[in-house]
Formats: C-alpha cells, structure tokens, sequence
C-alpha cells in the first residue's frame, strides 16, 4: 500500500471555495445563513485541530480511568447538544438522557474494544476513544430524534392519552403507540444506513483506513463492526431513554406534565 498522501496549508485552504460557494448561494436565496457558515468553519477548523494537539497525549495514556473520563466529557457535551435540539422545556429529561447514554453507550463500546476487537488493555484510547466517539456521534442524533417525536406525540395526542388515562389505564398504556414510533423514530436513520452501506455510499471509517493504506479486507470487517455497533447502540439508547423521559412527562397521581 501506498503511503498517505500529506495535504498542505494551501491545498487546505482550498476547501474554504466549498464554503464560500455556500455562503453566496445564502446570499442569493436570502437564507441568512451567512453567520452560521462562518462560525462553523471557524469552529471546525479550531476544535478539530485542538483536538488533534490532545490526542498526541491522549494516546500515550496507560491507565482506565482518564480514558473513561475524557469518554464521559464527551458524553456529557453531546447531552448538552440534544438539549439544544430538543426544545421540550416543561419535562426535565437532561439527566435521563446523560443516564441512558451512559449506560448503554460505555457498555457498547467496551464490549466492542474488549471483546469483538480484541483490544489489550480494553481502554487502549488509539481504539476506545475513536470507537466511542462513533458511538456518541451518531447515536446522539437518533435519541434527538426519538425525545423530539416522543414529547412531539405526546402534544399533538393530549387529549387521547388524557381519556385513556380516565378509562383507567396506566401511563404506559395510554402511550404505548407512542413509545413505539419514538423508539422507531430513533432506530431508522441507522437501519436505513445499514440498506445503503456500500452501494451507495463507502462509510468514513473505512474510507479513512484504505486512505491510510490498510488492507481493504480489514478495513470492511472494521466497518461492519462499527455499522452493526451503531445500529445497537442507537437502539438501545433510544429505548432507555424514551422510557425513562416517558415516566418524567406523567406526575405521580398519573397527569401529563405537559
């Protein structure tokens, strides 16, 4: 295999033709999006190559716990993210969140460092923290997705779960159609990147490994292990935490919140 190729300061700076194609077209179709462009491209280019800086140390650590730490701050910021996404203000649902994804986002990725792969030790961070970051980055989009349909459906379906709530059934019966297309709603994105997966488009794992000159072989068992650990990790993230909001919505004698 080839040698990566390096990319120059001008070459880089190139790239920033795509945003300024972006920010003419915002300009012509009056979309206001200007700012947005800019802030964006400042902050890419900011956090990525911080984040570079960070990862020069990051990978020289030996011991579990800062690993896991660094794991959890990430985790923490994406809480923050969906927070932002959702704009549900009358049910607290921030530590719901922050508590599903911890679960299930940590125990996925150990499992797939520890046992799957086979990593030695299991928080070895050149393999935990990129996994991990797969895991959140993506799976944070599907629990946004699965809390905006639930607290969605539960406004536009009040009245509804309100009268099966005076016919005597419980909170989770009066919801359960909606419990069932919020968690859908969260699974799909994954589902339907599993459908299109290598004929439509070459994932960024495995084309960020050919780019580096592994073997192609390898680099498609790493991306199925990686396509198959989102797709658990957005489904067992998006049933903890559809399920643990759900009962934040309803107040102890069995009233709806919002």
């Amino acid at each position: 295999m080839s040698a990566v190729i390096e990319i120059g300061w001008p070459q880089l700076a190139l790239c920033l033709l795509f945003i300024l194609a972006a920010g003419v077209a915002s300009v012509a179709l009056r979309l206001g999006l200007q700012r947005d462009l800019l802030w964006g491209t400042v902050r890419t280019f900011a956090q990525l190559f911080m984040l570079g800086l960070i990862l020069k140390h990051v990978f020289h650590i030996q011991v579990w716990w800062p690993v896991l730490l660094i794991f959890w701050c990430m985790l923490a910021f994406a809480v923050q993210i969906i927070h932002g996404r959702v704009r549900e203000r009358s049910v607290r649902y921030l530590d719901t969140t922050f508590l599903s994804m911890f679960l299930s986002f940590t125990i996925i990725t150990m499992i797939v460092t520890g046992l799957i792969v086979q990593v030695r030790p299991w928080y070895e961070p050149r393999y935990f923290l990129p996994l991990g970051g797969m895991v959140i980055g993506n799976s944070m989009n599907a629990i946004a997705i699965a809390l905006d349909r639930l607290f969605g459906e539960l406004r536009k379906s009040k009245s509804l779960v309100e009268m099966r709530l005076t016919l005597g059934a419980s909170y989770r019966e009066a919801t359960a159609d909606i419990t069932r297309d919020a968690v859908k709603a969260g699974m799909i994105p994954s589902i339907n990147a599993m459908m299109g997966v290598g004929m439509v488009f070459i994932p960024g794992m495995m084309t960020g490994q050919i780019l580096a000159g592994a073997d192609v072989v390898t680099a498609v068992k790493y991306q199925v292990v990686v396509m198959l650990m989102l797709v658990g990790s957005t489904s067992l993230g998006s049933v903890i935490v559809v399920l643990l909001s759900l009962r934040r919505c309803f107040t102890r004698d069995g009233r709806l919140r919002l």
